[in-house]
């Protein structure tokens, strides 16, 4: 038993994804979200990289020279943390066109490099929330990927004590943070992620470890299938490259992932049905107004921003409202706040752009060499279920919960993989039994968690850590940390035993 309890203000949440870090200091009354998001990346100057591989160093430690999410080798000791650029820092060095070596040490969704990794951690804990380490009384919650092995937790845990000087450690996986935040215990919960996809089934609040799985396919492919797409629109092409000053093929790629980028934090992309249109979400419904239910639900602006589309449509003159039911009917978005190499561009998109999510649903789109059958995303889930028990499967099923990079951006992304997946759960009524399971249930960030309502479902794992925080950090006569003392005594293995996700 720990024996302390510590105030909301002092508890530290951090969320580690393969491509980013979202973190916080205080958990107030209303679950806050994150206070400081950064990329899950560091660099090295070239010029020290270069030296320490003609020490014959860093051949057994240090990263490829790319760009890219590629997963670095082993560790190496001649580097220091600080010898790391992390965040703005490294931001800054890119966009100046330094030439400096990335590396992103949880892309693999395992721990890479440790230096890496605690140049990071530090970074967020003493430069981004200003944590001093000679007088920490931190707590700290972390979440970790579920492949990390027992020897990496206590890694962990001897890494945040000794070199951070937290006051107390905890460590939450990520997927049963992101079950927590959909207020459910059992369910599939479905992580897509800049390159990856990451499949975990959750029984009774446990990770069924034989249902795990991770697919090569994320939002980057996305993006380049689209741009793909755009390229055979004329009227963006003209945009992005006029005829009288054309561009680069390279350049010409690099601005239409730059538009495809804007399209989605812009909310422009909705995913698609079974049947191939798209799906509308969160719409104001005509007729009466339940002023109090809009008012709970936190949606007084879009009602408000509705009903002054429906007063200026009902002014507009008949040609005007022709024009607006032409554009309604072919979905098209005049683009008009796109910024691109300094300048401010005007665009029309068609519908498809909501052809974003396709390559999930259908790798070999992207994947056109693989010889290999590529399976689908609704084909990966189904097959990771059916390795549940059979008793398991209804409570499992009763629970699909959509997060990640993408669910920030798009809103029904469950609703359309629900109707892709009705081919792994019994149609047929008289079939029914008390095992087989009937239907799959969506799940999402309810709408009583006032600070998420508009951020969608991809802060879905912070949003758990922070719920586990709350309750593990004020009960002192629990096991679901470990306090200074108590690694005294016991050292790093006592996160195996003292902790929320390994109780």
């Amino acid at each position: 038993m720990s024996g302390v309890a510590f105030r909301d203000s002092s508890i530290v949440v951090i969320d580690t994804s393969r491509t980013s870090l979202r973190a916080i200091l205080g958990l107030g009354e209303l679950l806050p979200t994150p206070a400081v998001e950064i990329q899950a990346r560091v660099g090295l100057q070239r010029l020290l990289y270069e030296q320490l591989n003609s020490n014959g160093v860093s051949g057994n430690g240090q990263p490829a020279a790319s760009t890219s999410r590629a997963m670095s080798a082993a560790p190496s000791t001649s580097i220091k943390v600080n010898d790391y650029l992390v965040g703005a820092q490294l931001d800054n060095a890119l966009a100046a066109g330094e030439d400096v070596v990335v590396s992103w040490p949880f892309a693999e969704g395992d721990v890479s490099d440790w230096t890496q990794a605690e140049a990071l951690w530090k970074h967020t804990l003493f430069s981004l929330l200003h944590l001093r380490r000679t007088q920490n009384e931190s707590p700290v919650l972390l979440t970790v990927p579920p492949s990390l092995s027992r020897s990496s937790l206590t890694i962990l845990s001897q890494l945040f004590f000794e070199r951070f000087n937290v006051a107390a450690f905890t460590l939450l996986f990520r997927p049963v943070a992101q079950i927590y935040a959909g207020n459910a215990l059992s369910g599939v919960v479905v992580d897509i992620d800049e390159e990856y996809t990451d499949i975990n089934v959750l029984y009774d609040g446990f990770i069924v470890k034989a249902c795990t799985e991770s697919v090569k396919i994320g939002l980057k492919d996305c993006r380049e299938h689209v741009a793909s797409i755009l390229r055979t629109n004329q009227s963006v092409m003209t945009a992005i490259s006029p005829p009288d000053a054309p561009l680069s093929d390279d350049r010409i790629h690099t601005a239409l992932l730059s538009l495809v980028s804007h399209l989605l934090s812009t909310s422009l992309i909705k995913p698609p049905s079974a049947t191939g249109s798209t799906i509308a979400v969160d719409e104001p419904e005509d007729g009466v107004t339940d002023i109090a239910a809009i008012v709970l639900a936190g949606k007084e602006k879009a009602v408000i921003e509705n009903n002054m589309k429906k007063r200026a449509s009902a002014k507009a003159t008949a040609a005007e409202q022709a024009k607006m039911r032409e554009i309604e009917a072919m979905d098209l978005v005049e683009i008009k706040e796109w910024e691109w190499e300094g300048k401010v561009r005007e665009v029309v998109v068609g519908r498809e752009r909501h052809r974003f999510c396709e390559p999930l649903f259908d790798p070999k789109i992207v994947r056109k060499d693989t010889k290999a059958d590529a399976w689908s995303l609704q084909e990966v889930i189904g097959a990771a279920v059916r390795r549940c028990d059979v008793e398991q499967r209804q409570y499992v099923w009763n629970g699909l919960f959509v997060t990640g990079e993408l669910a920030k951006y798009i809103k029904g992304m469950g609703t359309s993989l629900q109707s892709r997946l009705g081919t792994f759960i019994l149609n047929q009524p008289d079939q029914h039994n008390d095992i087989q399971p009937r239907n799959i249930r969506v799940l999402k960030i309810p709408e009583y968690f006032a600070e998420y309502r508009e951020k969608g479902d991809g802060f879905a794992a912070f949003l758990g850590a922070g719920i586990v925080a709350k309750i593990a950090f004020h009960d002192p006569n629990g096991k679901n940390f470990v306090s200074k003392s108590e690694y005294a005594n016991k050292g790093p293995p006592a996160i195996i035993e003292m902790s929320a996700s390994l109780l």
